[in-house]
């Protein structure tokens, strides 16, 4: 492998990075934001100072600073360096490059985990097809979503709580003033990320922040939260303000200063210990109201869109969505019945009671995952914006042999081309084969996903065509090779928009993991407009 150093001048100073096998370049560790350390700890980050002289980019800054894995996760991958000092990103450019399209990558890890450096995120494979690749690092945990009423008062937008967000947005910036000089194009930007990170991208979509950062966006498995209200309860939920003043008790401190003088460590691992469970903020700043309101009034970005699901999404988050199982098939229908109401009939037939298993991740993953996919497709469509709808659901036999389907992120390798990569993998993660026919889907994948930064159109050579959405509501499968289909799991969305559209009439429940056999009794009906 080429070893070369190569130089880019951008305007926030000159970098020298790697030249890796194929011509690809790599520049890793770029700071976009000052240290959010001290003082700056739960405030906007602040734009990097420009340099002179030229820095070494080839090394990969810190992970923000996260609490360890649970214990026998298959998504356990400890960050090799952690600081409060993060906020980083790094530069895949392909070989020639010149108003390339920019993908710009959010990882996932429920805005409480994550490292860019992954070997899953590794960038060169797809730079290969002539796109410049961003991955970028955000604030985590009670680090990048933590409210107070003391954060509120000393900011100029009476806000607090969304730090992350507002990272996001700070590396979206730097990449409108720099990336030209990677040879990319700064007015042809997708910014695509996986679970948290396609819930990062959403929340983008609805904010004011984020308008006319980029132009295109890739969600995959991305999910509609409740989110909470900055100053008041609302869904059942207290607000961000409230939960932060009781986060600040358990710890010991009397207010912020003490807060901002603890040891970012100490405080990240013991606010993790205390159930701290990082979400955006709907603070009238960047977040004006809750994202399902935000696409109801069409008011999100007006951009082309790739949302999809995976089959078996749940599979590997038992422990966060299925209560403990029914006995008996009776006692399945009567908890169904208890639960849904007058529409337990039409949840029965979705998720009948001769697989209770089957059944309940099945309703679990609809109600969260496959609701939010559609429901954005569907949002998209109306305000006259090109959305494709996908359902991964292909399967290989390490996945099966620990019956997890194709499980919430089993994409990500066919995303990013490491199918017969060596290293990078997470300990426990079930690896695809090396096989030509699942490089074959990767290659598909990266194609589809590639062309459509470049203009659009999702297309992929020798492999199905991928129909817009709106089309009869057409989705692609991706089921050993991809295939285009219509009408997703039919009667799926319909139940599920039911179901929400109750929550949000009578006000009383959030919809956020409380889905299927987890949910309280959902509201009857009648209460719409009231």
């Amino acid at each position: 492998m080429n070893r070369n150093t190569i130089t880019v001048a951008a305007n926030c100073g000159a970098l020298a990075g790697l030249e890796l096998a194929g011509a690809v370049t790599v520049f890793r560790g770029i700071r976009y934001a000052e240290p959010p350390v001290g003082d700056l700890r739960w405030k906007p980050p602040v734009a990097a100072a420009a340099w002179s002289g030229v820095r070494r980019a080839a090394n990969f800054g810190p992970a923000c600073l996260q609490a360890p894995s649970p214990p026998g996760s298959i998504y356990a991958q400890e960050p090799r360096r952690m600081s409060e000092d993060c906020l980083f990103l790094n530069v895949w450019r392909p070989p020639r490059a010149a108003n390339a399209p920019v993908m710009v990558w959010l990882h996932g890890g429920a805005l409480r985990r994550g490292d860019p450096a992954s070997g899953l995120y590794d960038g060169e494979k797809l730079a290969r097809k002539g796109v410049v690749i961003v991955t970028v690092n955000y604030r985590l945990g009670v680090l990048g979503y933590f409210a107070h009423p003391q954060l509120s008062a000393e900011s100029p937008h009476g806000s607090a709580g969304n730090y992350g967000l507002l990272d996001q947005v700070e590396a979206l910036r730097w990449v409108r003033a720099n990336i030209a000089a990677f040879g990319g194009d700064p007015g042809n930007v997708t910014l695509f990320g996986e679970s948290a990170g396609a819930l990062s991208a959403i929340e983008l979509m609805c904010s004011p922040l984020g308008t006319g950062l980029f132009h295109k966006v890739i969600l995959q498995s991305g999910y509609l939260v409740s989110n909470p209200q900055l100053k008041h309860p609302c869904f059942g939920q207290p607000s961000a303000e409230l939960v932060g003043e009781r986060l600040a008790r358990k710890l010991g401190a009397a207010d912020l200063a003490a807060l901002r003088a603890m040891p970012a460590e100490s405080l990240v691992r013991n606010a993790d210990a205390a159930g701290f469970d990082p979400q955006a903020t709907i603070d009238g700043w960047v977040l004006p109201r809750q994202i399902v309101d935000c696409l109801d009034r069409g008011e999100q970005a007006a951009i082309p869109m790739i949302a999809g699901f995976n089959e078996g999404e749940v599979r590997s988050l038992r422990m966060y969505f299925l209560p403990q199982l029914p006995g008996s098939a009776d006692d399945y229908e009567s908890r169904v019945r208890g639960i849904y109401g007058d529409l337990a009939a039409s949840y029965l037939a979705r998720y009948p009671a001769d697989d209770i298993e089957e059944s309940v991740m099945a309703a679990a993953r609809d109600a969260f995952y496959g609701w939010s996919a559609e429901r954005l497709a569907r949002a998209q469509t109306r305000l006259g914006s090109p959305a494709h709808l996908y359902f991964f659901a292909h399967r290989y036999p390490a996945q099966e042999s620990l019956r997890l389907g194709a499980f919430h992120a089993s994409e990500l390798p066919y995303v990013f081309g490491r199918i017969g990569a060596a290293d990078g993998w997470p300990e426990l993660w079930p690896r695809p084969p090396d096989e030509a026919s699942e490089r074959a889907l990767s290659e598909a994948i990266m194609d589809y996903f590639t062309s459509f930064a470049r203009d659009g159109v999702p297309d992929a050579r020798a492999a199905a065509a991928w129909i817009s959405y709106s089309h009869d509501r057409a989705f692609l499968e991706f089921r050993g090779v991809p295939r285009s289909a219509h009408h997703l799991l039919p009667g799926m969305f319909e139940l599920h928009e039911q179901v929400v559209a109750r929550r949000r009439a009578a006000g009383t429940q959030h919809w956020y993991l409380n889905v299927g056999l987890a949910s309280p009794p959902v509201p009857p009906d009648g209460l719409e407009g009231h």
